[in-house]
């Protein structure tokens, strides 16, 4: 892209915004009316990618340069196919992915163009988000301009969500590559992406919280059976994860939890002293044994929501 500020319509390029969907008409009609109303010069295509169900779009109003296309997920069933399908279909230059729970800031698209084209060696364009847990909301923003792989292999850096990701439809089908439908339950897809992106290029970040991000309605908030697979999955996958301890003792310390909520107290003993020995600074060992003790994980869960961080 040019890094010309001429803001002809010509120098804007297309944007397909890319939003999986299941069983969850309101929010969905919510998100896709926060990419309508986004102020970007360019041409904006919306498609809701309907996973495991018929697509039935709602009625909206929309403006001129912006399409709307509901199609099903004929992929791998979950996060991962939903959006894979989407990116084959779209026609956009630029793909962005919303969650259908979250909601995109007005200049979040313009704002994401500019960046990229200032930082042409980026791979793609994150921000930053508002996470909102109930009436609370709290702020988070990635620590750099440039994000870079050291970044998010000393932390998860959670502020990078799916729902802020923005790049080439070219690269992202071509040297990075599209989803891994292969992940458990498409848990954590979108870290393992953001790994191989950060691998390939920094990522440039507008830090500016730009989405919303409601936690209350996460398909994963309690699928702790799936969730252990899918963290063996990503530490199996990227050796990278095991030379960062703190990091890894993040990773440990989930896998304690979701034991824990299991009710699997043996095992999540277990992870959690593992967690605590590379870092004893981790909480998530300390939380994984009040679980075993009788604490309810779900409690712990809002509670620890409710700072704008999560288990």
């Amino acid at each position: 892209m040019s890094g010309s500020t001429d803001r002809s319509p010509v120098e804007w390029p297309t944007v397909t915004a890319i939003i999986p969907t299941r069983n969850r008409p309101k929010l969905m009609r919510r998100a896709l009316q926060r990419v309508l109303e986004q102020r970007y010069p360019g041409a904006i295509e919306c498609l809701v990618v309907f996973d495991q169900q018929t697509p039935e779009l709602p009625e909206l109003d929309v403006p001129p340069d912006r399409s709307v296309r509901g199609i099903p997920n004929t992929r791998t069933p979950g996060l991962a196919g939903s959006r894979n399908s989407g990116a084959l279909e779209a026609q956009g230059t630029l793909l962005a992915f919303c969650d259908d729970d979250d909601e995109w800031m007005r200049d979040k698209i313009r704002l994401q163009v500019d960046a990229l084209r200032q930082h042409p060696d980026a791979s793609a364009a994150t921000c930053g988000i508002t996470v909102v847990t109930g009436r609370r909301t709290v702020p988070r923003v990635p620590p750099a301009e440039l994000v870079s792989l050291e970044h998010f292999t000393t932390s998860r850096r959670m502020e990078v969500h799916s729902s802020t990701l923005m790049m080439e439809r070219s690269r992202f089908l071509g040297d990075i590559g599209p989803i891994d439908e292969s992940i458990p339950g498409s848990y954590g897809e979108d870290y393992d992406w953001i790994l191989r992106a950060a691998a390939a290029g920094p990522l440039v970040a507008v830090q500016r919280p730009l989405v919303r991000v409601h936690w209350q309605t996460s398909y994963f908030s309690d699928r702790w059976a799936m969730i252990i697979p899918a963290l063996h999955y990503q530490l199996e996958k990227h050796p990278e994860l095991a030379r960062e301890p703190r990091n890894l003792a993040r990773m440990y310390g989930r896998l304690a939890f979701a034991h824990a909520a299991l009710g699997q107290s043996s095992e999540a003993r277990a992870w959690a002293t593992r967690s605590l020995r590379l870092d004893w600074r981790q909480p998530r060992g300390y939380l994984s044994y009040l679980v075993t003790l009788g604490v309810p994980a779900r409690l712990i869960q809002r509670m620890v929501n409710a700072t704008g961080r999560g288990v």
